[in-house]
């Protein structure tokens, strides 16, 4: 049948008040449930230890529900699946068998001194689980012991576990508590990314320069190519050949009946017969009194229709009724609808009390006769019908292929569309390629692949054959010529810009007036991270390499410039912006002090123990995610 294609490494952190988050934990439950217990148990003919650390065993199953964590994790990071080769090549296996391996440090070293906790801590850590609890919101022993058997955990490995990570946690706070930021690291850091400078900003354009750029010979554009040959070769591409049976293709040979036609025309009438509508605001009042004052006010010219929304509290956003028909207004519609021009109706009653209606626009009705309508109608069904005319097809192409017809065999014999491109993955999309299940299919096509019949979101159906890898190819000049000319013009446009701008750099600083070649902008007090619109990225930071009085040219894409530091200006130290500056700075040189700190005693650890890991173990697991 048709298918339907359609640094991980622990960070230390200290131990809070409450050991109850146990996050480790918390998401190992998570990941249980949606791994359905990955069926890890069996790794190597019988293996179950993937490494030791000391005293401490890593069991394979730890090492595969932490690797497919870390997987999961980078997939949503990036939107999509990423297949275990390629996070293998970002290093994810081994920052997980890592992160593994210190957290076995960790257990071993609290183990050998002693660090423990009791079952009333364990007992409150589970029971807080959401994972574990039932529809009551409170902890259900049932479902405690359902997740564990479903997941091949005992009661006693899962509170094992939970022990030991509280120990580790107190261990880890033990290590990473109590670091403070030395003064003059802070002062030092604080001063540096607080620093302010003010500068003179002159931005050169085309037409800043002395002669218009000249036109491109066919020499220029020769060799402008050759040295930019990667720009202008294809991709290496898939040379695929397909059939296909498209709606639209197979539409205008489906019958339409008369009569099936006009049902159709009835039970859409609402499309065809628009009534006159009128873009209305709505302005209520308490009462009306207050209605009939306000309109008073507005008839004699004391106050617009929009100082009265004003004094209500209210924005145009809020009344505004959008388009309305006659029947929409109720009550208020024949005063509304009497209305030949823009204007104010009412006061007239609504359903939230008296109102003031003002008419912005009159919306004519439009009316579509049935005759006026059989075109689109009739193309409508002509392609409903062909979806399901090939959609009953699907089993007879099947067949085709599985008796061993080749793809034109088949074409030829269902009246299928028969033709070849080259797909570029992630780059082509047009015709056929924009079927998401047809890029879909030709991403996943391999050499050797037996065409199988696709269904795409529309109804229609194709088949695909890989018939050759095309490697990549320079397009012939001629058919580049437009982007070589368009490349070659930016490239000389920056050369000609940054020309213009060194010598209006030695001109400036021989004494000539900064603002005599153009509109020049002054800005001040801005800091490291400022941004500034309209202006070279480098700015900014070539801004902050020079000294006062310093001249430099900066370059951009399409422009360049030369900019001038005007001041420097030292880190503001009071201020809620000053001290939150300072504040942030020392939390984070704290953290990476303990986290430094972490990270040696944790490899002083697994030194002092010893590690030993089993390789054909670590290889078991991978080869389950390949």
């Amino acid at each position: 049948m048709a298918k339907k294609t359609t640094d991980s490494e622990e960070q230390p952190r200290k131990k809070k008040t409450s050991i109850g988050n146990i996050i480790v934990w918390i998401l190992l439950v998570l990941v249980m449930i949606g791994l359905g217990g990955f069926g890890v148990t069996n790794f190597g003919g019988g293996v179950t230890t993937l490494a030791r650390v000391g005293d401490r065993e890593i069991e394979v199953n730890d090492y595969a529900r932490a690797l497919q964590q870390e997987l999961n994790a980078l997939s949503a990071q990036v939107g999509q699946p990423i297949p275990f080769s390629q996070a293998q090549a970002f290093g994810l296996d081994t920052q997980v068998l890592q992160t593994v391996i210190t957290r076995a440090a960790l257990d071993n070293e609290a183990a050998r001194i002693g660090i423990s906790v009791g079952d009333a801590t364990v007992a409150g850590e589970i029971t807080q689980m959401q994972a574990f609890q039932g529809t009551a919101g409170t902890f259900d022993r049932d479902a405690y012991r359902f997740t564990l058997e479903r997941n091949d955990l005992t009661e006693a490995q899962f509170e094992s576990g939970i022990r030991e990570d509280v120990a580790r946690s107190i261990l880890q706070g033990a290590v990473v508590g109590g670091f403070a930021a030395p003064q003059a690291l802070t002062e030092t850091l604080t001063a540096y990314a607080g620093e302010r400078r003010s500068y003179s900003w002159l931005a050169l354009t085309e037409a800043d320069l002395p002669a218009p750029l000249a036109e491109p010979t066919e020499a220029d554009l020769q060799a402008f190519y050759d040295a930019n040959i990667a720009d202008f070769t294809k991709a290496e591409a898939k040379r695929i050949t397909y059939i296909a049976l498209l709606p639209e293709k197979l539409a205008p040979t489906m019958e339409v009946d008369e009569a099936t036609l006009r049902d159709l025309y009835d039970q859409r009438i609402g499309e065809f017969m628009i009534p006159e509508k009128r873009l209305v605001e709505r302005l209520v009042y308490p009462t009306e009194a207050e209605a009939q004052a306000a309109r008073a006010r507005l008839d004699a010219g004391e106050v617009t229709f929009d100082d009265l929304v004003a004094e209500r509290g209210l924005t145009l956003d809020a009344i505004d009724l959008g388009d309305v028909s006659k029947a929409d207004l109720g009550a208020a519609g024949e005063a509304v609808f009497a209305l030949a021009e823009p204007g104010v109706a009412g006061p007239a009653l609504s359903d939230f009390g008296p109102a003031l209606f003002r008419m912005n626009a009159i919306l004519a009705a439009q009316e579509t006769t049935f005759d006026a309508a059989r075109e689109t109608l009739s193309a409508e069904m002509r392609v409903a019908a062909a979806r399901r005319a090939i959609g009953s097809r699907i089993d007879e192409i099947d067949d085709l292929l599985a008796s061993g017809a080749d793809l034109e065999e088949v074409a030829q014999e269902a009246g299928m569309d028969l033709a070849t491109l080259d797909y570029i993955p992630g780059e082509t999309a047009e015709g056929i390629a924009a079927y998401p299940e047809f890029r879909e299919a030709a991403e996943a096509l391999q050499d050797g692949d037996f065409p199988e019949v696709i269904q795409l979101d529309d109804g229609a159906l194709a088949a695909l054959r890989l018939d050759e890898i095309v490697p990549p190819t320079p397009i012939p000049l001629d058919e580049a010529r437009d982007a070589v000319t368009e490349g070659w013009r930016a490239e000389a446009l920056a050369k000609a810009l940054a020309t213009r701008a060194e010598a209006v750099k030695i001109e400036v600083a021989a004494g000539a007036s900064l603002g005599a070649y153009g509109i020049v902008t002054v800005t001040r007090a801005v800091t490291r991270d400022a941004f500034v619109e309209d202006a070279p990225a480098a700015l900014i930071e070539t801004v902050f390499t020079l000294a006062e009085g310093d001249l430099a040219v900066v370059q951009g894409d399409g422009l360049a410039g030369l900019v001038r530091l005007d001041a420097i200006l030292p880190a503001e130290t009071e201020g809620e912006d000053a001290i939150a500056l300072r504040e942030g700075i020392s939390i984070r040189a704290q953290q990476t002090l303990a986290q430094d700190a972490f990270q040696i005693f944790t490899n002083a650890l697994s030194n002092e123990a010893g590690i030993q890991i089993d390789q054909s173990a670590v290889n078991a697991v991978h080869a389950q995610f390949n």
